[in-house]
């Protein structure tokens, strides 16, 4: 399976598999909370505490995962992540109390913070020019649906036991990883070993001189910010959505879950896609269309979250959301292939690592602000328009960013 047109959309199609697995295991211990409870007694507080570790572990586990990804074989990395990551949600399933559940997760944060960074870098590895957005977008399209699929580890809980959805889960994943062994490869395992340009750039990779020539570049501290800010604004509005809908247009609990996910993820789906493919066919006249292509999907967004979260007329808002679930998932599509037009490319990995490790960050400090100023009675209008002046900042930053003379892309 080495053909070079046909195996960088065949190693797409794999790694989306390998995503959506990744999601949904760490994502289905929220929808099985009932179970979990009834069979290891525990308050919401320790309850909470097994995402919030597992946030901490999976954050400040990221740049160093990038790294092992940057410095020895991408596929090797990815492939033992799968491994680990599903032997401990297996594991987890034999778990009798919560200390055992609580250090199953910080397990599964360590093994799964070495998925997308090698993930991510392997991808631009395989994809050059003018498929590298879209191929990026459909990688995270299979994140999303796996995300998704959490329903089912509840779904299994109720029919049978929460340690049943977790033993699936593992066993699928263990088997999915001896699979991968047989396909999944580098790019430069096809490279001729008397590239000696090659080897000595491999020779180079070390870690102090990936954290001087990441952070040494102003750009690569912008695109730090542009990330934590983006998923700061989206945990903003997709955590609070769901009660937005609730309290503003008096609706039930199920018909609140339709109008923020039933109408919002294939909005997603169809913008994370379409933000790839755009920003791949506009890059071919313009080298920073994939910049420009996510600031203008966030302005777009701007004026539909505030006029959203401001009417009274229901249409209106699931219109105005709809148009957010579109556009910002631009960045999501180009992030990336952003990073490649201005970082190292011996260190791809290791900058999306730390970029996962910000987004963790931010992102939480985002989580408590919105909890503290909803405890302080503030309106979810004013924290949603907040999120939107947010995307203007987002916006701005990505104006601002220029490509190397010579972008990796050539």
């Amino acid at each position: 399976m080495t053909n070079r047109k046909f195996y960088p959309w065949f190693l797409v199609a794999l790694l989306c598999i390998v995503g959506a697995l990744n999601y949904l295991d760490r994502m289905t211990i929220t929808t099985m909370r009932s179970s979990i409870v009834e069979a290891i007694p525990m308050t919401d507080a320790e309850f909470g505490l097994l995402t919030s570790v597992f946030l901490w572990v999976y954050g400040f586990a990221s740049p160093f995962a990038g790294y092992l990804a940057d410095r020895f074989n991408r596929s090797k990395v990815i492939i033992g992540s799968l491994f680990f990551w599903s032997l401990v949600t297996w594991l987890t399933s034999m778990a009798t109390s919560f200390e055992q559940l609580l250090a199953a997760r910080a397990l599964m944060g360590i093994s799964e913070a070495c998925y997308i960074p090698a993930a991510m870098a392997l991808i631009m590895d395989w994809h050059t020019g003018s498929t590298r957005s879209t191929a990026t977008g459909i990688h995270v399209a299979g994140v999303m649906v796996g995300q998704s699929l959490g329903f089912i580890g509840g779904w299994l809980a109720e029919a049978h036991s929460w340690n049943h959805a977790f033993s699936i889960f593992g066993i699928v994943g263990i088997g999915y990883a001896f699979v991968l062994v047989f396909f999944l490869h580098d790019r430069k395992a096809e490279i001729k070993a008397g590239d000696l340009d090659t080897h000595q750039q491999e020779a180079q990779t070390d870690l102090r001189e990936a954290l001087k020539r990441l952070f040494g570049d102003t750009s690569f501290i912008m695109v730090l910010i542009i990330w934590g800010i983006a998923g700061a604004i989206s945990w903003m509005v997709s955590g609070w959505l769901p009660t937005f809908y609730k309290e503003r247009f008096n609706l039930s609990q199920t018909e609140a879950g339709i109008y923020s996910t039933a109408y919002f993820f294939p909005a997603m789906l169809v913008g994370v896609i379409g933000g790839g493919a755009l920003a791949d066919w506009w890059s071919k006249t313009n080298s920073r269309a994939r910049m420009w292509l996510p600031a203008i999907g966030f302005l777009i967004a701007v004026p539909a979250v505030f006029v959203a979260s401001y009417t009274m007329l229901l249409w209106v808002t699931v219109i105005g959301f709809l148009v957010y679930a579109l556009t910002r998932p631009f960045i999501d599509a180009n992030m990336m292939p952003i990073l490649g037009m201005i970082a190292d490319k011996r260190y791809l990995a290791t900058g999306y690592g730390f970029l996962n490790l910000c987004s963790c960050v931010i992102g939480g400090i985002g989580i408590y602000i919105a909890g503290a100023l909803r405890d302080e009675q503030v309106n979810l209008t004013l924290i949603f328009q907040l999120a939107a002046l947010s995307m203007v900042v987002c916006a701005l930053l990505l104006f601002r960013l220029k490509p190397k003379a010579k972008p990796i892309d050539e």
